[in-house]
């Protein structure tokens, strides 16, 4: 999901004043990927919440950690692309 967007490639569409189209489009893409990677970031956040209460109530303390790392893992890497 992770796609790389290069600046030049955007740049290349928007100056070709005949494919305004194209650019738009890729931009659209861009748009789309990153809404996505969002919508899908959120969705693990809450599962992996759900998780931690999980391993707490049964006091789980091997499953407990390793949804905790992979959250922190989460938060610092949404941290990272801001």
């Amino acid at each position: 999901m992770d796609k790389y967007y290069s600046y030049t490639d955007f740049l290349k569409a928007v100056g070709q004043s005949k494919k305004v189209d194209e650019a738009e489009k890729l931009l659209n893409e861009i748009y789309l990927d990153l809404f996505l990677n969002r919508i899908q970031r959120m969705h693990r956040q809450e599962q992996l919440m759900v998780l931690i209460d999980r391993a707490l109530d049964e006091k789980d303390e091997n499953a407990f950690y390793q949804y905790a790392s992979e959250l922190t893992s989460l938060h610092q890497t949404e941290d990272e692309s801001y």
